[in-house]
């Protein structure tokens, strides 16, 4: 490519973001409230609750209190956990399943821990201290019906006005979806687990 080439593939590029740039101030400027959001993170692909715990870095950055309940989870520690419970001042971390659907096998009991679990997220989504809530793998306890997808529902919807709420976890349930702020749902491309490589710490566990 010659120089007069790369001078008019420059300036073409210069004309492009100049307008996008236009379209985006625009819509920077016409989003104007500042209230707590819902976000959703569910699907196949691996990565929700790692975003969750990547935007509890960013709150712990921008001094808020995080408040943590993970559902399911709870019979091996994570090195979410691990690290977290270095902050016990900034972070209640609250990790109250007995492990994985198909180990368990005892609905009963997992109905119990739910509840149990969904109560601590209660205090949590009353409380204007916190920031942030993250409620992590409640979609699982919401698709196998351990808790009332309603009663969940008009939980997060009376929290604190600038509460900001992250829930994790496949399958959420359409309900969930429509009132939510933010819904990203991931998707598989390839997984190491289907390679025969095990689960490892620090990717993910």
């Amino acid at each position: 490519m010659n120089p007069d080439d790369i001078d008019a593939l420059n300036e073409r590029h210069r004309q492009r973001m100049e307008r996008k740039k236009a379209v985006i101030d625009a819509k920077i400027a016409a989003a104007d409230k500042e209230i707590g959001i819902i976000i959703v993170n569910t699907g196949n692909g691996k990565g929700k609750s790692s975003s969750a715990f990547g935007m509890v870095m960013r709150a712990l950055g921008h001094g808020m209190k995080v408040g943590v309940v993970q559902f399911i989870k709870g019979a091996m520690s994570t090195g979410e956990e691990k690290f977290l419970r270095r902050f016990p001042d900034e972070v209640s971390f609250h990790a109250m399943g007995e492990g994985y659907t198909w180990e368990t096998q005892d609905r009963e009991r997992d109905i119990a821990k739910a509840t149990e679990a969904w109560e601590q997220a209660r205090r949590f989504l009353s409380d204007p201290a916190y920031g942030m809530v993250v409620l992590d793998e409640l979609n699982i306890a919401l698709k196998y019906r351990y808790l009332d997808v309603h009663t969940v529902i008009a939980d997060l919807l009376d929290r604190p006005v600038m509460q900001h709420v992250v829930v994790t976890g496949r399958a959420a349930p359409p309900e969930l979806v429509a009132v939510a702020d933010t819904v990203t749902e991931m998707n598989v491309v390839k997984h190491a687990f289907k390679a025969g490589i095990v689960a490892q710490a620090g990717t993910e566990w």
